[in-house]
């Protein structure tokens, strides 16, 4: 099953993934093709669950805090950091253009 060029933009914009070289199209396709072996499960009068686990009473445990106050050690893993905080890299990939990915799309 071929992914349009649309879907390929729209998925990289929601999942902040990459599909520019035909490696990743490919891996994607094989996803959709696993994904979709669930449309020949019949569901019919199957009502829809917000959680698998919704007719069950979920018991929490107490928290105990046994230690504390170890910021200085925790930041010391950071690679980079700002006052008191974990400095993560930006959330978004720079995306080529829709007319640079339809050569990969061909050629998968």
């Amino acid at each position: 099953q071929k992914v349009s060029v649309e879907v390929l933009d729209h998925l990289e914009h929601l999942a902040l993934v990459d599909f520019r070289d035909s490696e990743g199209v490919e891996r994607l396709q094989k996803a959709i093709q696993f994904a979709d072996q669930l449309h020949e499960v019949n569901t019919e009068g199957v009502e829809p669950m917000d959680s698998v686990l919704e007719d069950r009473c979920l018991y929490l445990r107490e928290d105990d805090v046994t230690e504390g106050n170890c910021t200085k050690e925790l930041l010391e893993n950071a690679r980079e950091k700002v006052e008191e905080y974990f400095v993560a890299p930006p959330g978004n990939i720079p995306l080529p253009k829709l007319d640079e990915r339809e050569t990969f799309l061909q050629g998968s």
